[in-house]
């Protein structure tokens, strides 16, 4: 039934309708100086039609891979030691290097491993290896260069058992016995060190946290140089307290 129906175009507003009065009419909207419809102020202060073009910075825009910074080297570590003297003769910039700069930076790279191999020696913690820092390997070093062990005697008798190889036949048997009984000497010598050392360590820094095995052995070890080769060099003297 078509008379229920009313068409679109016949609708019109009535004055009770609420959608009548909030409606916005094209001749609501004011116009600038520009030209362009204006509906007032935006979110940042400016008529949000004024149609105004941002200022230029002055400068264009640059690149990601440009504004990013790059990390990491260049190219990748050289594989042989030529090719390391080879790039250690050209600048950064792919110039290359006269004979007095190559000079000079060999001198300065000598005399910087000299001063952090002599400050290493010297037994500052910064420049120590891992295996050397902390205090409680500090105190373990000074025990064991404060006394004379058997078996720093270790090195030495190994040069005498391998000159040995080339005597006599009975001269090698003597030595090898010999030899034998040393080492056994030894061990029991370090087995009492490694003890007597962790003792004194776990008395003077009761929250040590490296194992008695660990200790024991650096001190095996240390004792077991030459006193001249060891590193860092002794900080006492045989025979002072320790």
């Amino acid at each position: 039934m078509k008379f229920l129906r009313r068409e679109a175009s016949d609708a019109q507003p009535t004055p009770d309708d609420p959608a009548s009065d909030t409606a916005p009419s094209p001749n609501d909207a004011t116009t600038d100086s520009s030209g362009g419809p204006d509906y007032g102020p935006g979110p940042d202060g400016r008529a949000a039609g004024s149609g105004r073009a941002t200022e230029a910075k002055g400068r264009p825009t640059p690149k990601r891979n440009a504004s990013e910074k790059r990390r990491g080297p260049v190219g990748p570590a050289p594989m042989t030691a030529k090719e390391a003297r080879a790039r250690r003769r050209i600048h950064r910039d792919g110039t290359k290097k006269s004979r007095e700069e190559r000079k000079s930076e060999s001198a300065e790279r000598r005399a910087a491993m000299a001063d952090r191999r002599e400050r290493m020696m010297a037994g500052e913690e910064k420049f120590l290896p891992a295996r050397d820092r902390g205090p409680e390997r500090r105190y373990v070093r000074n025990i064991v260069d404060s006394r004379r062990h058997l078996v720093g005697l270790f090195m030495p008798l190994a040069i005498v058992m391998i000159m040995s190889l080339f005597l006599a036949p009975n001269i090698q048997a003597v030595v090898s016995l010999f030899m034998l009984i040393m080492v056994v000497l030894m061990m029991i010598e370090g087995f009492f060190l490694s003890r007597r050392t962790f003792a004194r360590v776990a008395e003077r820094y009761p929250d040590v946290v490296d194992s008695r095995f660990s200790l024991g052995w650096y001190a095996f070890v240390r004792a077991s140089q030459l006193r001249r080769m060891r590193t860092p060099r002794p900080e006492v003297s045989v025979g002072d307290e320790v």
